[in-house]
Parts: structure tokens; C-alpha cells; sequence
């Protein structure tokens, strides 16, 4: 099991740790429901040190980002960022990224902690245009401040501007007394906020320095298990659950990544089942009783047929219900159509809604 730099730190205040992607995690400190809370009222850091980076540079490296991401990675500028997938061979997806243009040439892939190996495997084997590639994933550490109060409370650790850094934007400058860092504005909560991408050796400074900076604003720090609350009430696709090798993008709802102005992987297959439309998607839903939905349990039509599963759900600490993700053929992903979710021996009622859940 792999540490972050911050493990001992974790320990230290409490943190529950778990195994995840390889990595010692913390997934709570005093509870979800607070920490969610938090995070949503005030401000709480996520250490998420696992997450991987990739460096790809040279005069080919937009070249190869083309090829294997399906959105149009042309369209950034430097200090920009860009969601995206990489789609395989057989219409599913190898993992959803974050790209940052860092300079003419330069780029930083962010990728999910448990596909790191499978992602430079797979990005590497489609290099055949020479872009330099560099895995800094053991290197680096990454912090995400969250929350309304955010930059608030961190606008004195940095010169730069912190509520001018937009959405899918970031900077490169100073923070907590550290030069050089990555302050970027690509959160998966929902509330506002900004990351730290830092190396491994200047985060116990940056991180204490934070909690001091935010000492007046509630600060809090977040385990795993809020994050995965905070991104649910927001409809963001998590991989593993509700995208994998075998989900396509398109019955995913990410078509709004995939650019058909350019030819990347599967990108013809892909184009072909926009057009045509998919058999199944990905719907959201919130039960009309109480119970609370779980990944894994069936969702079932009026008459107990079995149509699809949940890929995530819980009881939302901010709505009090219970919501979740799932995959239904076509015919009952309209808004507002009536589902059901087998909740042990129960089919619980649920409506089909648009995302997000959590409004703000």
C-alpha cells in the first residue's frame, strides 16, 4: 500500500484510512454528513495525492492528445483545461481526465489514481508521432480547497488573483510560500474552490499553511467519502462505477466531449451511435420514499422486471433523500419517468430528474 505525503498527517488528526486505488486513504475524519456539510457551507481540503499526472511534451504532443482524447484539445490556450475521455477500441472508455495546457507544447494529463499504469500503457502504445512522455505521479501531490469560503480564506497565501481564476482555468504561481504551483479551478464538488498541484517534498507547508489561513472560515479537512457525496449530488460520473471499459461515452452522457470535427480513437464507431441514439443511458433519480439506494442494486420496472443497475447512490446529506446513478434502456430515461429500485425485499419508487441534484 502506497502513502500519500500527507499520510502521517491524516493519522495524526484521526482519519479513518482505507485502501483505495492502491493508496493509504483517508475516507472520514468526524463524518461524512459534517464533512459534506463543510464543504458545502465553508471550506474543507481533500488530499488527493493519488490522483496521477502525466507530463506530455514536444512538438508532437498535441498530436498524440488528439489521437487518444475525445475532445478537441486544439481549442486550449495555456493556463486552460479541458475535460475529456479516453475512449478504447471497442466503445467504452479507458478513463475520463482532466488536460491542462502548461505552456506552447507542454501538457498535464490528470488521470484517476486506479488507471495510472493502464493509462500510460495505453497512451504510450498510440505514441507513434514521438511525444516525449514523463509520469510524474509519484512525484507530485495534490490538494483540492473546497468550499463557498474557499478562496476567501486563501486569497492571503498567494499575488495571484484567486477569484479571477474561472472555471477550467489555472495559474502557475506562489501559494502558502511556494513558488511555482498549479492553482487551478477544476472542482469536483460543486462548490466552488480551487487544486494545488505541488511536489511531494513542499505540501506538509502548504497544507499547514492552509489550515492556518483558514482557521476563522471552519476549515476542515475532507475524507474520501464526502468527495464521493459532494460529486453524486452533481451528476459527476465517477470511474469504476458509472463509467468503465464497457460503458460508452455517449450512452454515458459525455458526448458533449467527444469532438467529431477530429478523429481519435473509436471516434467513427462513437459518431455513428450519436446519431443513431443508444439502447440504454445513463439516468439520474431520486427515490419518492425513504431508503437509500446503493451501488449494484437492480432497478426494476412496475412490473419487477429487472432493467438496469445503480453505478452510485446514497442518501443525500444535503437534499435528506436518497439519490443515484444507473443505466435503464432508452425508453425510460425520459425526465420524469417512474422507476423503481430494489431495495432488499422492497422495489422503492424513484423519479428520473436532471442533473444536477444539488442546486446551490
Amino acid at each position: 500500500m502506497k502513502n500519500t505525503a500527507l499520510t502521517s498527517t491524516h493519522e495524526a488528526l484521526g482519519a479513518k484510512m482505507v485502501p483505495f486505488a492502491g493508496y493509504n486513504m483517508p475516507v472520514q475524519y468526524e463524518g461524512v454528513n459534517i464533512e459534506h456539510e463543510t464543504v458545502r457551507q465553508a471550506v474543507g481540503v481533500f488530499d488527493v495525492s493519488h490522483m496521477g499526472e502525466f507530463l506530455i511534451e514536444g512538438e508532437h504532443a498535441l498530436d498524440l492528445i488528439q489521437k487518444v482524447s475525445s475532445n478537441d484539445a486544439s481549442k486550449l490556450t495555456i493556463g486552460k483545461a479541458q475535460y475529456s475521455c479516453l475512449p478504447n477500441d471497442d466503445g467504452g472508455i479507458v478513463d475520463d481526465l482532466i488536460i491542462y495546457k502548461i505552456k506552447e507544447e507542454t501538457y498535464l494529463l490528470v488521470v484517476n489514481a486506479s488507471n495510472i499504469e493502464k493509462d500510460w500503457n495505453w497512451i504510450q502504445s498510440k505514441n507513434d508521432v514521438g511525444a516525449t512522455m514523463r509520469d510524474l505521479s509519484e512525484d507530485y501531490s495534490l490538494l483540492a480547497i473546497q468550499g463557498p469560503k474557499a478562496v476567501e480564506a486563501m486569497q492571503p497565501l498567494t499575488s495571484q488573483d484567486l477569484s479571477a481564476i474561472k472555471s477550467y482555468n489555472f495559474v502557475v504561481g506562489d501559494f502558502a510560500g511556494i513558488d511555482h504551483v498549479i492553482i487551478s479551478a477544476t472542482g469536483y464538488t460543486g462548490s466552488g474552490g480551487f487544486e494545488i498541484y505541488c511536489k511531494n517534498s513542499e505540501v506538509k507547508q502548504i497544507w499547514n499553511n492552509v489550515f492556518k489561513a483558514g482557521a476563522g472560515y471552519d476549515i476542515k479537512p475532507i475524507g474520501l467519502a464526502a468527495r464521493d457525496t459532494l460529486r453524486l449530488e452533481m451528476g459527476y460520473c465517477l470511474y469504476g462505477n458509472d463509467i468503465n471499459d464497457t460503458t460508452s461515452p455517449i450512452e454515458a452522457g459525455l458526448g458533449w466531449v467527444c469532438k467529431f470535427n477530429k478523429e481519435f480513437t473509436n471516434s467513427k464507431a462513437l459518431e455513428a451511435e450519436k446519431q443513431r441514439g443508444t439502447e440504454r443511458k445513463l439516468i439520474a433519480f431520486e427515490l419518492d420514499e425513504r431508503g437509500i439506494p446503493r451501488q449494484g442494486y437492480d432497478i426494476v420496472d412496475g412490473n419487477g422486471n429487472k432493467i438496469g443497475t445503480v453505478t452510485s447512490g446514497t442518501m443525500s446529506p444535503s437534499l435528506g433523500k436518497g439519490i443515484g446513478l444507473g443505466y435503464v434502456p432508452t425508453i425510460f430515461a425520459d425526465i420524469n419517468s417512474k422507476i423503481n429500485i430494489q431495495i432488499r425485499k422492497k422495489a422503492i419508487s424513484a423519479t428520473v430528474i436532471k442533473l444536477p441534484f444539488y442546486k446551490g
